[in-house]
């Protein structure tokens, strides 16, 4: 099975983004709220946006499962309060479960959270391991988004080792389920958002765990850098040494027993170098599908995000190691899916009995 970790909604019905946009003028106009009760899309706008978005490039790319996520630049975690990012974050992840629901063979569910920054941020993380709780064990889901900075371009709130997070890490420990640490838009003119402040993200926050003993206090804790990790590849020597002179353990032992990689790297040297320095054991298969590059490179004829080709172009990566990044390290970092997947193969045969 080809399991793509990070695919993200963004072709979602444009009625999720007028009621995104009457939630936020209400609440900057009048500090009303605009009820989640409001929002009206019916699911055959959902299967015309997915059968003519995701689920095509799946069956063009020969991909099998996305674990699928709302649209992170549109977190947009500053605007609003506690309440605002509450009510968005069900919004939007109850609509990642009607996706699931309606294509149960090709979507597993990652939860986004209602993250707040400033005097709101440890509220906030209380609510979002109750949205984690609830996203898990109700709609069953298999993961979340993680967003380091919460005020979306401006690096206001502490590292993700600080212990404001750590009633979430808990709630991930106790769930046994991961996080992908995803940044949402950038309002800082300073910092494009796909490619500085994306990986501007991934970069930080790997420095962050290297220099915390986060993985002591929490030992199960897993943890996935998308977008091949930002800069970390390119400078793992210059992690290494700085580890070193500063008395800390080997990266292998201090980090990459609890983070992994994502394949979102957008071409063929820059996959290689991935491969070649992070442990196969440590990569995951992702497309960020349908998101940040939709065009196609002059240099390839294939588009930019069909990493599926990049991967399979590259000769060096064994048959082992290439199942294990295709779809096996997916399967054991979302420890929750396999089971989620069984129960939907026996309600659908269930389905299937009934019929007949």
């Amino acid at each position: 099975m080809i399991i793509d970790c990070h695919g993200h909604f963004t072709t979602a019905p444009p009625a999720l983004g007028a009621w995104r946009e009457k939630q936020i003028r209400a609440f900057e106009e009048s500090g009303e709220r605009f009820s989640p009760d409001l929002l009206d899309i019916d699911d055959d706008e959902i299967r015309a946006a997915i059968e003519n978005g995701q689920l095509k490039l799946q069956v063009e790319r020969g991909t099998d499962l996305t674990l699928f996520s709302p649209g992170a630049g549109r977190m947009a975690h500053h605007y609003g309060d506690e309440r605002t990012s509450l009510d968005w974050s069900h919004v939007s992840n109850d609509l990642i479960a009607r996706v699931c629901g309606l294509f149960p063979e090709r979507f597993a569910g990652v939860c986004q959270l209602p993250q707040s920054p400033g005097d709101g941020l440890a509220a906030s993380v209380r609510n979002s391991a109750a949205e984690l709780e609830r996203c898990v064990e109700e709609l069953g889901f298999v993961g979340c988004l993680l967003n380091p900075d919460p005020s979306d371009g401006y690096y206001q709130a502490p590292p993700l080792t600080d212990r404001v997070y750590y009633p979430l890490y808990e709630k991930m420990a106790e769930l046994d389920v991961p996080a992908m640490v995803h940044v949402a838009m950038s309002r800082n003119p300073a910092l494009q958002g796909t490619c500085a402040h994306y990986l501007n993200g991934d970069t930080a926050v790997f420095m962050q765990l290297c220099m915390s003993d986060l993985f002591k206090d929490f030992p199960t804790l897993k943890l996935i850098l998308p977008h091949g990790g930002g800069a970390v590849p390119y400078h793992w020597g210059r992690y290494r040494g700085v580890m070193q002179d500063r008395g800390r353990p080997p990266l292998e032992e201090s980090v990459l027993r609890n983070v992994h990689f994502d394949t979102c790297v957008y071409h063929k040297r820059g996959m290689e170098l991935l491969l070649d320095i992070i442990p196969a054991q440590n990569v995951l298969f992702a497309s960020e599908m349908i998101g940040a590059v939709r065009g196609v490179d002059p240099e390839t004829g294939r588009r930019f995000d069909d990493t599926k080709y990049t991967i399979d172009s590259i000769e060096s990566l064994s048959d082992e190691d290439r199942q294990a990044v295709c779809g096996g390290n997916a399967l054991r970092v979302f420890s929750r899916l396999d089971g989620v997947l069984k129960a939907r193969a026996t309600a659908a045969a269930e389905r299937e009995g009934i019929r007949k």
